[in-house]
Parts: C-alpha cells; sequence; structure tokens
C-alpha cells in the first residue's frame, strides 16, 4: 500500500484549502470546478506530543519528526468514472494513494457555489462513492472476463477459478450498487487475492468535515450526519474549519498562532487530529532513537520487527542487525531519565523476533 493520503471530495468543498494549511505549500485555490487538475504534493511533520516530551528530557541538538504525504486530488463529479470532469486522470491519482480523505463541505455560504447547488452530506458522499465504485466494477469485470477465459482452455487455471471468480461475482454485486468494497470484510487471503487489481475502494477513508467557525467547537446538522455514515463504515471522523486553518497557516510566529487558537477556543490546530487520522489509517507507527546529537522520530508499519526498524535507519543496519536495545517512551515519562528506566528493569534487549511497538524507544546494534 502506497504511503500517503489522498484528498478527495466534490469540486469546491474545501480540498485545496485545507490541503494548503496541512502542508504550508499553496496549491490553487478558487472559486470554480476543477481549479485543481495536476495532484498537488506535499510533505507533512506528525504531530507527536511525545516527541516533545523527549526532548525535554534528552536535549538534543537536532530534533526531527515522523513525516507523512498528502496528495491534493481534483474534485471528482458525476460520470468521473465514464471520464466526466477529467475524471479518468483523477481516478489514476487516486489509485495511486494509500487512504483517502473524503472531504465533506458542512457549511451554508451563498457566496461560495457548490457543484450540486445544495448542500447535501449524504448525497456528496454517495455521488463520490458510487463513481469510485463503477470504476472499480470496470476493473474487476475485465478481469473476471480475462480470468473466465484463461480457465477455458488452461486446466491448472480452472482450479484457481474456482475461488477467484465466486469472489470476483461478490465484489462485482457489492459494486454495481455503488458500495465500497471494504465494506465486504475481506479475509487476508481474499485481500491478498485481488491485491493486483488496485481496488479504490479497498482503499481505507476517513472523512473531514468541513465547517464555518460556528461549527468547529460543536457538531452541526451536516457533521452529525456524516458521523452517521462514517459509524457505518467504522471511519473516523475529523472536523475542521478550513477557514480558520488557512488564516493559522498565513502566520508566521507560533505565538501568534496559539494566541489566535486561544481567541476561538480551541487547544490545537484542527490539522493536527487529521494528519495523525491519516498516519494511524494508513498502519503507520512511530519509534524513536534519543540522545545528545539528534531525537527523531522514525516510521514503521504496524507489525513490523526489530531489524525492519532498523533498516528504516539505514539498510545496513538491517542486514547486520544483532540486537536493540529497547524501552519505551511512556516509561521515560514516568521514571524521568535512561538511567532510571534502566534502574526499573524496562530497558531490555531484544532480539530479531521482537515485534516493535508504539512509542519505543531503540538503539541498534549492528555488525557489517
Amino acid at each position: 500500500m502506497a504511503l500517503n493520503c489522498g484528498i478527495v471530495g466534490l469540486p469546491n468543498v474545501g480540498k485545496s484549502t485545507i490541503f494548503s494549511a496541512v502542508t504550508s505549500a499553496p496549491a490553487e485555490a478558487a472559486n470554480y470546478p476543477f481549479c485543481t487538475i495536476d495532484p498537488n504534493i506535499g510533505i507533512v511533520a506528525v504531530p507527536d506530543k511525545r516527541l516533545d516530551k523527549i526532548v525535554e528530557l534528552i536535549p538534543p541538538a537536532k530534533v526531527v519528526p515522523a513525516t507523512v504525504e498528502f496528495v491534493d486530488i481534483a474534485g471528482l463529479v458525476k460520470g468521473a468514472s465514464q471520464g466526466e470532469g477529467l475524471g479518468n486522470r483523477f481516478l489514476a491519482s487516486i489509485r495511486e494513494v494509500g487512504v483517502i480523505a473524503h472531504v465533506v463541505r458542512c457549511f451554508e455560504n451563498g457566496d461560495i457555489v457548490h457543484v450540486n447547488n445544495k448542500i447535501d452530506p449524504e448525497s456528496d458522499i454517495e455521488t463520490i462513492n458510487i463513481e469510485l465504485a463503477l470504476a472499480d466494477y470496470d476493473t474487476v469485470e475485465k478481469r473476471y472476463q480475462k480470468q473466465s477465459k484463461m480457465g477455458r482452455v488452461d486446466k491448472a487455471m480452472q482450479k484457481e477459478n474456482e475461488k477467484l471468480l465466486p469472489l470476483y461475482e461478490r465484489l462485482m454485486k457489492c459494486l454495481s450498487e455503488g458500495i465500497p468494497a471494504r465494506t465486504l470484510g475481506l479475509d487476508e487471503d481474499e485481500l491478498a487475492a485481488v491485491y493486483d487489481l488496485h481496488l479504490i475502494t479497498l482503499k481505507p477513508v476517513l472523512y473531514v468535515c468541513n465547517v464555518d467557525e460556528d461549527g468547529i467547537l460543536e457538531d452541526n446538522e451536516y457533521v452529525a450526519r456524516v458521523r452517521k455514515i462514517a459509524d457505518g463504515e467504522n471511519a473516523p471522523v475529523v472536523v475542521i474549519c478550513g477557514k480558520i486553518e488557512a488564516e493559522i497557516a498565513e502566520m508566521e510566529s507560533e505565538e501568534d498562532k496559539k494566541e489566535f487558537l486561544e481567541a476561538v477556543g480551541l487547544e490545537e490546530s484542527g490539522l493536527n487530529p487529521l494528519i495523525r487520522a491519516a498516519y494511524k489509517a494508513l498502519g503507520l507507527r512511530t519509534f524513536f532513537t534519543a540522545g545528545s546529537d539528534e531525537d527523531r522520530a522514525w516510521t514503521f508499519k504496524e507489525g513490523s520487527k526489530a531489524p525492519q526498524c532498523a533498516g528504516t535507519i539505514h539498510t545496513d543496519f538491517e542486514k547486520g542487525f544483532i540486537k536493540a536495545e529497547v524501552y519505551n517512551c511512556e516509561d521515560l515519562f514516568k521514571y524521568g531519565s535512561e538511567q532510571k528506566v534502566k534502574e526499573a528493569g524496562k530497558y531490555r534487549l531484544e532480539g530479531k523476533e521482537y515485534v516493535a511497538q508504539d512509542g519505543d524507544i531503540m538503539f541498534f546494534k549492528f555488525n557489517l
């Protein structure tokens, strides 16, 4: 799975505004559909209070946070699966991301055009889901026809088709009704069998409710409707005021940003939960290295073992891995220093089979 998050939605829901605020890299934003044609890409630091605490306890010369990539993909419209509104190009861009952040407009503003001339979150979400499902249906149907044809002349393929064709049929039935493939709850073997189809609707999704200033502190009717849909898909929801975030992004000093957030009643920028949600949805977790030279957050895929984590620092670390010295950052916060962590018996040696845990602080021993 690609390790990035694609921001999608109908035109004029605030995708590019949110992307620009997240990345502080201005994407073209205007009050007309299809302003974004080629995807914009930005690398974003992952906000992590744990790293801040580690820096306090183990002061370094340099601090490096984890990062995640965001992609601003142009707005989809009804008929995109048949190429409407530059649909083919947009769908191709979505196929290349690992997680979909679906931005839904949840505010009224007569000065900002809605592509359907009404604010209706259910309809907006359905439009996107249908177009993505129909694009996937076309992909599965083509593979089904090819697989069936090959099975008629290849006996080995006939046995494979006994498992594959019923799976394809389940997918086509679901997708033909505009329902995302992820709702089928495919098991690991089934997911492996269809991996090479690169289905868009199998990707994890998180919903981003773009609200006005009045909706940032308390859910409005539109946000409540999005939450209901998200609950049915077991998908996370993040509420953001794109207008506020755009204003914050233009401020130069952290002090000004903090004062502004306090003035509007927020503890942190709404972008932080979005970045963390995307990072988590991608199956990414964080381990740390800490010392006087550098405190750094490193990204690893959930379930990775110690040698693989070592390899994120340098391939030689993985090749020559011997062992890892490990303790969790929560123990550092509890005891106050690495020495006291050791005295408490929380500092340990782990071998090649150790499955890294989110928040581990690790030091690798290797030999070349």
